[in-house]
């Protein structure tokens, strides 16, 4: 009846990266494979519970739909974004517009797509701005400074030049962990001593930048609480001293949410955008999560671009985010 309802044959493989087959829809097997298996926890909690609920279902009820409205909550969708789902669904049984259960599964699908593609807004870096300033924020633990050495390995691939600005000052292990992703990534730190302040360290990189004819200047910052005010003004006085320099600056406000906490991670981005203004969000660790359905509820209720999400620790699971290629991934056999 659908894909995902399909038992998987006992020899099947995931594909290897090195493998040209590709999957039905034109997608690349490769990382498709690892979307799926990144997501995997998600849809054990989201997918298989849809499978339950319709296999050998061919009647679309109201109790159906509240079966369905159900998993939606299970997976973090959240009840605003699950809330539209069901009442889309609804209408379109009132209106005689969905025959059977099977309607019913492609129109969810098909609504989903349509919540997340608005943001689904690549990052382009503009070639007007040298360098082009991305501002990285967020919480501790999200996983801030691995998502900038991700980047800079994906943005070295595309050919641009980086440079580092180590503004997480509060935490030695943090500017340490950076100057390896440098040398990784063969991009140069600017770094101070543990306990510099944070805008300082940014202005020098962006001097620097400068002066190196830099592509793209990346500053981590300190994390810290979306409650805690103080440090959120600090965060206010790099914006202004990065302003003295560009008016534009910085070009990107870069937050980095962990999908782990779920509606949490939703307050978070809505009280840093408040102060901040965020341009971009960066959705780490999905592949720990069964409350990637997170993903909805903040597409639905910040609109704010998803740039990027991370479904593994290997170097090349930061990928710009596609909404459709994420739920085709979701809805996976």
């Amino acid at each position: 009846m659908f894909d995902f309802l399909k038992k998987k044959k006992n020899s099947e493989q995931p594909p290897t990266p090195a493998e040209n087959s590709v999957n039905p829809d034109n997608k690349p097997s490769g990382f498709f494979a690892r979307l799926k298996q990144g997501l995997s926890k998600t849809r054990s909690t989201l997918t298989s519970g849809m499978a339950n609920l319709f296999l050998g279902k061919k009647e679309l009820n109201k109790d159906l739909l509240n079966d369905i409205e159900m998993a939606l909550l299970t997976a973090d969708v959240g009840v605003e974004t699950t809330e539209q789902l069901i009442q889309t669904l609804t209408q379109k049984l009132a209106r005689k517009e969905l025959s059977d259960s099977e309607a019913a599964f492609e129109c969810l699908k098909e609504e989903m797509k349509q919540l997340l593609r608005p943001c689904a807004v690549p990052l382009a870096i503009a070639s007007d701005h040298q360098p082009f300033v991305i501002l990285v924020i967020g919480i501790n633990g999200s996983g801030k400074t691995t998502t900038i050495g991700k980047l800079t390995h994906y943005f070295r691939d595309a050919n641009h030049s980086v440079l580092l600005a180590a503004g997480d000052t509060f935490r030695a292990a943090a500017i340490e962990q950076l100057q390896i992703w440098g040398e990784r990534n063969q991009v140069a730190v600017i770094a101070q001593q543990p306990g510099a302040d944070t805008a300082a360290v940014i202005f020098d990189a962006m001097e620097a930048a400068k002066a190196r004819h830099i592509n793209i200047l990346m500053a981590d910052t300190a994390g810290r609480l979306h409650t805690q005010s103080n440090l959120m003004t600090e965060l206010k006085k790099v914006k202004r001293v990065l302003a003295k320099t560009d008016a534009s600056a910085p070009h990107e406000t870069l937050i980095v949410l962990d999908a782990t906490l779920g509606q949490n991670a939703l307050a978070q981005v809505k009280q840093f955008n408040a102060d901040m203004g965020v341009t971009g969000i960066v959705l780490t660790k999905l592949d720990g999560t069964a409350k990637g359905g997170i993903i909805f509820a903040i597409a639905k209720q910040t609109k704010i671009p998803i740039r990027f999400i991370g479904i593994g620790e290997g170097i090349d699971d930061l990928r710009p985010f596609d909404a459709d290629e994420f739920v085709d991934a979701l809805f996976a056999q």
